[in-house]
This record gives C-alpha cells, structure tokens and sequence, in this order.
C-alpha cells in the first residue's frame, strides 16, 4: 500500500511545501483510494515537517514549490516528491490516480511540465539563485523585485 501526501491551503495544493500547515493522505491500494485523511504539522519548522512525513510513512509527498534543503531532507527519508504542482486538491487528487499529474494544468506558473524536472524538484525555468528565494517570488511572498512570474 502507497501513502501519499498532498499539501494543501484552503482547497488548493499549498503553494511553498515550506510552509504548509496541513496535508492530506491517501492510503492507496492497486491504484484505488482505501483510506483518505489529513494531518495538520503542529510544528513549523520544515525540517521537522519532513521528519513528520517519514514518521508517517509517506511514500510519495506532491506539493508546490519546496526549498531545496528540505526536498534533500524529504528525499533522504526515501519520500518521492513530486513538486511544482498547482490546482484544487481534488483535481491534483484525480490527476494523480490517473497519472495525468504531469499535464501543463497542473504546473505552477513559470514551470509547464515540459520545463519541469520533479526528481530535482526543480523547476528548469527557477535553477538559477537560491531555491527558497525564487520559490518565494512564484508565490508572490518574496518582498521586492519581480513579483509573481508567469
């Protein structure tokens, strides 16, 4: 049985995993959903988030944007992420189960999935500077400059 995690705000996929306060979990079995919940991270540090997920047992996290620290702490805890996502959960939910989570409605701006490369966690379009930096500013959190990219 798969464990996968979806962060979410509201009743989309979080945009930064960094600061995500809740996930929802699916135990899922021969590709059907057996059993769905969510957890709330009472902590939020992202380190201890990532601890969280293994404590677990999350195979696969799919999230937005995740500073590239944490997507090395997630991963050295053998968790796929699947990042750079965007959409309503449900949908992102569907998509998954599907395996059409790769379709360009499902990017966040700036990072279509031909651009993408989620076992980096990278999005090609965001590889230059620091990874938390230009994760901020697709989220329009990161104060000056640019704003929110398209």
């Amino acid at each position: 049985m798969d464990k996968v995690a979806f962060a979410y705000w509201g009743n989309r996929i979080a945009p930064v995993f960094d600061i995500a306060q809740q996930i929802k979990i699916l135990d899922v079995e021969s590709g059907r959903i057996v059993r769905e919940y969510q957890e709330t991270f009472p902590d939020s540090l992202p380190s201890h988030k990532a601890v969280r997920l293994a404590e677990l047992g999350i195979s696969t996290l799919v999230c937005g944007a995740v500073s590239g620290p944490v997507l090395d702490l997630i991963e050295a805890y053998g968790i796929l992420v699947i990042s750079f996502v965007a959409g309503d959960v449900r949908e992102v939910i569907s998509a998954w189960l599907t395996g059409r989570i790769n379709d360009n409605i499902f990017s966040m701006p700036g990072c279509g999935a031909g651009n993408r490369n989620r076992r980096m966690g990278i999005c090609d379009a965001q590889k230059s500077g620091n990874a938390l930096h230009n994760n901020l500013f697709l989220t329009g959190q990161g104060g000056r400059g640019r704003g929110r990219q398209r």
